[in-house]
């Protein structure tokens, strides 16, 4: 059965943690001389007397965590944290409902990026850092940071990083998650630093400078401006932001790879081969769409290509342009890179570059074999072969996928104005990405869905950041048997 006591204990923990990040935004609204500190600290307590009372009053004989369990507590620490985390919002008056908090909050820790905020620089400066700070947080993942910060949980952690990371394979740093955990954050946190410093050169103040470098390296797309990044209409920050939205979307074991000496592995790696192909082949076919439309001049043309084709399939969804706007063909384009997100292993979402890749790779496979049907052949990845149950894998995640986006869809249906919308706003949720099409366009948000939409586009999101898998096996009966 599951280890509830054990979960319930290293919940409380993680409430910790995220206490003192509502204390950190006490500080910021100190020295802003803002309303909203009172909100934060009285969240602060909250949380901290609920997370020492699941701390020490619940006690745990049994310090181990399976498999289940692992799926168990990282699908709760969202939940948890998104309850909790929307207490701010709430207490301030910053959004009063607590049903838009909640979509707020779970689209932060999810790095989604949707919003339903229409007035976004009217909000205080520590719930705009808070706001930003969940993306940062949900980015390389909760539970990657519990574990980096708090290595006595010992060796029976490894399914609560597994069940974390995302991706249908694990590299050899899940065989050493503990240190290795450690490095991620630090390499997250160096990335982190260094975009600062740049959008701080570019113009940018410091405080909105590291907001988005807390959006970007998450993926998440939040801002602090409601027209994102086309406030600034700088292209030397556009293009600080491309490259490290690409780097937060390469798969973290290449980078710790690379640091250990191997840099070479990064560029012989399938997934991140394909990853920059793709990007560069769907941004020359929209700037030449757009040149060709008049759109504006070449270097225009290309950069608004480049950063909408970036910001979507690494699911960060920040915008300097309304592709609504763009020919049908174009906006085509930019919907299957929904769908196809960037490398697994990152902090980006939707099904993944190696998934797509192994699925073409597959049907090749499939088409030799009906050829040759005494022919051994497997299907290979960085030229070995994929072992079956991996396949089997990524061809039922592929599955599950397309029928939670169908069923989600159809529902959607019901509360949505037209097809575009209901579909965009399954798929850009369940993808972790943002914008969408129809009302939820990139010039758009959420706010116009009644609650129960809300509600159900905040459970894709985490189904989403959680690749389905995480979510969909608790309510499975197998799962609770014994």
């Amino acid at each position: 059965m599951i280890n509830i006591r054990f979960i319930a204990n290293l919940i409380g923990r993680l409430m910790l943690i995220e206490s003192a990040c509502f204390l950190l935004c006490v500080i910021i609204s100190l020295i802003y001389g803002e309303h909203d500190s009172k909100a934060f600290a009285i969240s602060a307590v909250i949380t901290a007397v609920t997370g020492v009372f699941m701390v020490y009053s619940i006690q745990a004989p049994d310090k181990i965590l399976a498999k289940k369990d692992g799926y168990f507590t990282v699908t709760f620490i969202w939940l948890i944290f998104s309850l909790f985390g929307c207490l701010p919002f709430i207490l301030s008056g910053s959004i009063p409902s607590f049903v838009d908090a909640f979509f707020e909050t779970m689209s932060g820790f999810t790095t989604t990026g949707s919003s339903i905020l229409n007035n976004i620089e009217s909000l205080p400066h520590a719930t705009l850092f808070w706001r930003s700070m969940t993306q940062w947080l949900g980015g390389l993942g909760i539970a990657v940071l519990f574990l980096a910060i708090l290595p006595s949980l010992g060796i029976e952690g490894r399914d609560l990083y597994v069940a974390e990371v995302t991706g249908p394979t694990h590299s050899k740093m899940a065989a050493t998650f503990k240190s290795s955990a450690r490095k991620l954050w630090l390499f997250y946190f160096a990335c982190t630093l260094i975009e600062t410093i740049l959008l701080t050169i570019g113009g940018m103040s410091f405080f909105d400078a590291i907001c988005h470098a807390f959006a970007t390296m998450g993926t998440g797309g939040f801002s602090t401006k409601q027209d994102s990044i086309a406030y600034w209409d700088s292209p030397y920050i556009q293009y600080v932001i491309i490259i490290f939205m690409v780097i937060a979307a390469t798969n973290f074991s290449l980078y710790y790879v690379a640091l250990k000496g191997e840099g070479g592995k990064l560029f012989r790696d399938e997934e991140f081969r394909w990853y920059m192909i793709i990007i560069f082949a769907a941004t020359l076919l929209i700037a030449s769409g757009l040149y060709l439309a008049h759109w504006d001049t070449l270097d225009t043309c290309f950069r608004d290509a480049l950063f909408q084709v970036t910001t979507i399939m690494t699911t960060t969804g920040f915008a300097t342009a309304n592709y609504l706007s763009w020919p049908t063909l174009l906006g085509l384009i930019i919907f299957i890179l929904m769908f196809i997100g960037a490398c697994a292993g990152s902090t980006s979402g939707g099904m993944k570059v190696i998934r797509v890749l192994l699925l073409f790779k597959n049907s090749a496979a499939e088409m030799k074999r009906i050829i040759h049907p005494n022919a051994v052949i497997n299907v290979k990845y960085n030229n070995k072969s994929v072992h079956p149950t991996i396949m089997n894998s990524v061809m039922g995640f592929s599955i599950l996928f397309i029928i939670v986006f169908g069923i989600g869809s159809i529902i959607m249906a019901f509360f949505t104005d037209d097809i575009a919308t209901a579909c965009s706003s399954v798929l850009t949720s369940m993808s972790n990405i943002g914008p969408g099409f129809g009302s939820i366009g990139p010039t758009e948000n959420f706010s116009q869905l009644n609650d129960f939409a809300k509600i159900f586009l905040s459970l894709l999101m985490l189904i989403g950041r959680l690749e389905i898998f995480t979510v969909l096996v608790l309510f499975t009966k197998a799962f609770w048997k014994k």
